[in-house]
């Protein structure tokens, strides 16, 4: 599975706890990723995607405005990168 979002590219990042008491501790900060079944709208197919939930509001946005957009190729766009 993938550890990052097919359309924002979030992912997991590294940051510091910082207590009371100035210690540092370093902990990851994780991405809110799902993995989801979409609709392929270039295809019409099913395809496993796995996306942060910024990301689905995203693709919520590009169905309103009717903007084309083709999941299948961003994938694999994601895998060569």
């Amino acid at each position: 599975m993938s550890k990052s979002c097919l359309i924002t590219g979030k992912k997991t990042t590294v940051g510091m706890h910082v207590s009371h008491s100035k210690r540092r501790v370093k902990r990851k900060l994780f991405a809110n990723l799902q993995t989801r079944r979409l609709l392929n709208p270039a295809t019409g197919k099913m395809v496993m995607v796995t996306i942060s939930n910024r990301g689905l509001r995203t693709l919520k946005k590009w169905d309103r405005e009717g903007k084309k957009y083709d999941l299948a190729a961003l994938k694999k766009a994601e895998h060569i990168a």
